[in-house]
């Protein structure tokens, strides 16, 4: 299939633009809402990354794939995935520097008072962010196609 064949896949609607310009900070908002109340209540970094992930893909459907990863460098993706585990880890391995065992959050009460609810909090937090850049990555690696990995050299002979 030729690049100008291609191009027709996509077609601007105004309806969709619009609904999905509206929509998208409501279920942005959402997600954080699932991250945060994940400790007491059904949801959690999981279901919330995925949801906020969601959120580039509504906006790739609405506006097209290349002008969603213009907007969202790849570099952006990364440094939310680096910023998730990072936290993760901190946090984790932070307890263990107190003479605890990993995510052992009580060992934080002695520095800050309510220390359980926000290593908890944060956790949840970072976890969405691994999780929301996994999905973006690779709704957009799935987006580019697979054509060159399937498009064998033609035998000459």
């Amino acid at each position: 299939m030729s690049s100008d064949e291609r191009t027709g896949l996509y077609v601007e609607s105004t309806i969709i633009m619009t609904t999905v310009r509206v929509v998208a900070p409501f279920v942005l908002t959402f997600a954080l809402f699932v991250m945060f109340h994940g400790a007491d209540s059904p949801g959690g970094g999981f279901q919330g990354g995925v949801i906020a992930g969601s959120v580039v893909m509504m906006l790739a459907f609405a506006y097209g794939i290349d002008a969603a990863r213009e907007w969202l460098d790849v570099r952006v993706v990364a440094t939310l995935a680096s910023g998730g585990v990072l936290t993760f880890a901190t946090i984790g391995l932070g307890t263990i520097l107190l003479g605890g065992n990993f995510l052992e959050y009580h060992l934080y009460e002695q520095f800050l008072s309510h220390a359980t609810a926000y290593g908890i909090e944060l956790v949840e937090l970072g976890i969405g962010g691994i999780v929301a850049s996994v999905a973006i990555g690779l709704f957009f690696l799935l987006a580019a196609g697979f054509g060159h990995a399937v498009d064998a050299p033609e035998d000459e002979s």
